[in-house]
């Protein structure tokens, strides 16, 4: 991470009711970025938590996914409110898929969708490949969801699948993509959004013990992500920056109170998002204590 370009930083790009244009006007200004890179400058200058969401998002696709499109995309996997490929319906039958998925993030702007389905033969227990289609090919139908409260300006779809054509990626579905991208968005969202509160501090002369402090929380990211998704050590020290977050939650709210009443109201509506995952990360956290006897 070349931190000086973000220290330097003090660009923010307004925003785009476009999110996919929105993005490729950030790839434009960025250049040729690595994933962190992505989250952190890229979430820097975005005008909304929603936004630096999306980037961290983004970013943490292409952990995944190295070789991803430049432009939006979305990873598909929950089916009425589970992850759990039992209880996925969605088909891969001969490169072709068949299903729904319920809530895919800024779904109707995505170019290409990573979709989980069953692939198991008959009798066999669940088993996940993962699949790639494309907007707008034969059998490929997104439907625009209602805004929810929580970041409204990032819009989300449920996907349609309808035996449509589709590009299969190596590796077991759940085991090399579904389970360690909760890691993986978890450490990138974290990363985009504290980046994005570091420029709001910038803006807004917050004193410089807080904007150090949000520094080197991102630094502490930099290290998670060389750590591989599936590392127990990797989840023990992502347990250690989100408690470090919450540490810094009372200091947030009073800068963000003693600032701009419109910076003050967007926090107030998004900063949960980084709660959403608290319990699914907690079981992974204990896990990991226990793997590595640090307790």
């Amino acid at each position: 991470m070349p931190w000086q370009a973000l220290l330097n930083c003090t660009a923010r790009l307004p925003a785009n009711p476009d999110l996919a244009e929105g993005y490729a006007n950030l790839l434009d200004v960025l250049g040729g970025v690595s994933p962190f890179e992505l989250a952190v400058h890229g979430g820097r200058m975005m005008a909304t938590p929603g936004l630096a969401f999306l980037v961290g998002y983004q970013a943490a696709l292409r952990m995944l996914w190295p070789s991803a499109p430049h432009s939006l995309g979305a990873l598909c996997a929950t089916e009425q409110r589970s992850l759990r490929p039992a209880d996925m319906q969605t088909r891969l039958v001969d490169l072709r898929l068949s299903g729904r998925k319920d809530f895919v993030t800024a779904g109707n702007a995505a170019d290409w969708m990573l979709v989980a389905a069953r692939s198991e033969e008959a009798g066999e227990s669940p088993r996940l490949s993962l699949a790639v289609v494309y907007r707008g090919e034969s059998g490929v139908r997104v439907e625009k969801l209602p805004a929810i409260p929580l970041m409204p300006d990032i819009s989300h779809g449920r996907l349609y699948l309808e035996n449509a054509a589709c590009e299969l990626l190596a590796g077991d579905g759940w085991d090399a993509y579904v389970k360690p991208f909760r890691t993986l968005e978890d450490l990138y969202v974290l990363s985009a959004m504290s980046a994005w509160l570091y420029g709001v501090g910038q803006d807004c002369g917050w004193t410089q013990s807080l904007q150090l402090q949000l520094l080197a929380l991102l630094a502490g990211c930099a290290e998670a992500g060389r750590q591989p998704p599936d590392s127990s050590a990797g989840h023990v020290l992502l347990g250690g920056l989100f408690a470090q977050f919450d540490g810094l939650k009372v200091a947030l709210n009073a800068a963000f109170a003693a600032g701009p009443a419109e910076w003050a109201a967007l926090w107030v509506r998004d900063q949960a998002v980084l709660d959403l995952a608290a319990g699914a990360r907690a079981k992974r956290l204990a896990k990991a204590l226990v793997d590595v006897s640090l307790k």
